[in-house]
C-alpha cells in the first residue's frame, strides 16, 4: 500500500481502544466476544506459527483474524492453522484475512494488535507503522536491526501510546528471574564479571543467486535492505519447517550475536539493573576471532562474549559466589541451595511474569507496560548491535548510553543506522 494512502487511512487509528472485561464466559467456554483481542500475524514462518500456538493455548482472550506474508505457501499454511486454532481454542469460526502487504493489515479496523515475526530488517518499519495505526505490538527479538531503528520504535510507541512487548520471553521464566533476583539482592556479593555464551558475529552474505520460486515476492521480502538475489537458505520452502538462516547475514540479521544475544544479553542487563543503559566500553579481541569481546559498564562490571561449556547461557560472578543460568539449568556456587531459595519479603523483587504472552495481553487491557517493554527491547538489541560493530571495526569503542552515540568516532556512529533501498520512512512519525 502506498504510504500516502496508508497515513490518510490510519490518522485516527492511534486512539487507544478499550476492551470490556468479560464477566461471564461464552458458549462452550469461549471468552465473550467483547473481551477478545483480535490479533494479526505479520510474517508467517516457523516462529509466528509457534506464537500462534502460544497465544491460542496459553491465553484465553485472543482470536487470529489476519495474517501477512510475501510467501503465499507459508501464508496458506498459517491460515489453515489459525482457522483450526480459532475453532479449538477460541470456539469461533472466524475467518482469516490474508495479504502480502502489511499496511493492508494495519488499515483494518477489526485488528487490535499485531504479532511481528519477520526477518529483523523489516521490524522497524512495520512496528512504527503499527503504532501510527493504533495497534499494540508484540515484536520478536532482536527487536531492532540497528540502534537508530530501535530508538525510532521506542519513540513511535510512546508517541501513539501503544503497548509493546518484545519477544524476550526468558524474563517470564523462573530460572532467569530467580538468578537475577539473587544477583540484585547481593546473594553472591558484588558482581564483578558476567560471561555470555552465544554464537558468532554477523557475516556478509556470500550465497549464490538462485531462481526465485513463483510463490514468493522476493523484491518485497528484501524490502528496505540493499538488494541481493534469492537463495533458499534465506527463505526456505515451507516443507522444511526450519528456522531460516537469514539471521546469519548482514542486511537481514545480526548473526549469533543478535539471535541468542538478544536473549542472554537481556538477562545480563536485567540482573545488573541496566534496562535503561548499557556498557560504555567495547573492546574487541584480535582480528578474526569470533569470541572474546569485552564490554565494560560504567560501574566497572565487565561482560564477556565467551564459549560456555553448556552452550547458550549467562554466568554471573560475584565476590562471594557464582550463578550459571540457561533454559535448562540454574546452578549456584558455593551454596547450591540458592537455586531454590525463596527470595525474602524485604528483598527487591523484579517484575513478575510466568506467561510472557498473557503478560502482554494484561498490559493491553490495563494500558500498562509489559515485562519486555519497547525500551527494554531496544537497550538489549543496542548491546547486540554495538557488539557487532566492535567486531567489525576491530578497535575499542567508547559508548554514551544516554546520548546513544560513540565518543569521538564518526565511522562507528555511521553504523548506528544503515543504507536503505528506496524511500523507507520509519523515522517519519
Amino acid at each position: 500500500m502506498e504510504r500516502r494512502r496508508f497515513i490518510k487511512q490510519t490518522t485516527a487509528g492511534a486512539a487507544a481502544f478499550t476492551i470490556i472485561p468479560a464477566t461471564v464466559l461464552g458458549k462452550n467456554g469461549a471468552v465473550a466476544a467483547n473481551s477478545r483481542i483480535n490479533l494479526a500475524y505479520i510474517g508467517t514462518g516457523k516462529q509466528n506459527r509457534g506464537l500462534l500456538w502460544a497465544f491460542s493455548t496459553k491465553t484465553k482472550e485472543t482470536v487470529a483474524v489476519a495474517a501477512c506474508d510475501v510467501d503465499s505457501q507459508k501464508l496458506q499454511l498459517f491460515k489453515d492453522k489459525a482457522i483450526q486454532a480459532n475453532k479449538e481454542h477460541a470456539k469461533t469460526e472466524t475467518d482469516i484475512f490474508t495479504t502480502k502487504h502489511f499496511r493492508e493489515i494495519l488499515e483494518r479496523k477489526n485488528i487490535d494488535a499485531v504479532v511481528i515475526a519477520t526477518p529483523d530488517h523489516w521490524h522497524a518499519q512495520i512496528a512504527v507503522d503499527a503504532a501510527k495505526a493504533g495497534k499494540d505490538i508484540y515484536c520478536e527479538k532482536p527487536m531492532a536491526y540497528t540502534v537508530a531503528e530501535g530508538r525510532a520504535m521506542v519513540q513511535a510507541t510512546r508517541k501513539y501510546d501503544r503497548v509493546f512487548q518484545t519477544g524476550n520471553m526468558q524474563r517470564s521464566s523462573y530460572n532467569f528471574r530467580q538468578a537475577c533476583e539473587l544477583v540484585v539482592n547481593g546473594y553472591i556479593g558484588d558482581i564483578e564479571t558476567v560471561n555470555i555464551g552465544i554464537g558468532d558475529p554477523v557475516i556478509a552474505c556470500d550465497l549464490p543467486s538462485m531462481p526465485t520460486p513463483d510463490y514468493l515476492d522476493w523484491n518485497l521480502w528484501v524490502g528496505p535492505s540493499l538488494y541481493r538475489s534469492y537463495h533458499p537458505e534465506l527463505s526456505p520452502e515451507v516443507e522444511k519447517d526450519i528456522f531460516p538462516h537469514w539471521r546469519r547475514y548482514r542486511d537481514f540479521g545480526g548473526g549469533g550475536i543478535t539471535d541468542w544475544g538478544a536473549h542472554m544479553f537481556d538477562i545480563a542487563q536485567w540482573g545488573l539493573l541496566m534496562d535503561n543503559s548499557g556498557p560504555t566500553v567495547y573492546i574487541p579481541p584480535a582480528p578474526e576471532k569470533k569470541r572474546g569481546l569485552k564490554m565494560v559498564y560504567e560501574n566497572g562490571v565487565q561482560m564477556n562474549h565467551v564459549n560456555l561449556p553448556d552452550g547458550a547461557g549467562v554466568e554471573f560472578i560475584g565476590t562471594e559466589g557464582k550463578i550459571e543460568v540457561s533454559r535448562g539449568y540454574l546452578r549456584t556456587f558455593p551454596d547450591k541451595k540458592l537455586a531454590k531459595l525463596e527470595i525474602k519479603e524485604q528483598d527487591r523483587k523484579l517484575y513478575f511474569s510466568d506467561n510472557h504472552y498473557q503478560d502482554w495481553l494484561d498490559a493491553i487491557k490495563n494500558r500498562t507496560r509489559p515485562i519486555s517493554d519497547v525500551e527494554v527491547g531496544h537497550r538489549t538489541s543496542t548491546v547486540c548491535n554495538i557488539a557487532n560493530i566492535a567486531y567489525e571495526l576491530q578497535k575499542p569503542l567508547q559508548w554514551d548510553p544516554a546520548k546513544e552515540k560513540f565518543l569521538g568516532d564518526d565511522s562507528a556512529n555511521m553504523m548506528l543506522s544503515r543504507p536503505y533501498r528506496g524511500k523507507w520512512d520509519f523515522m517519519d512519525f
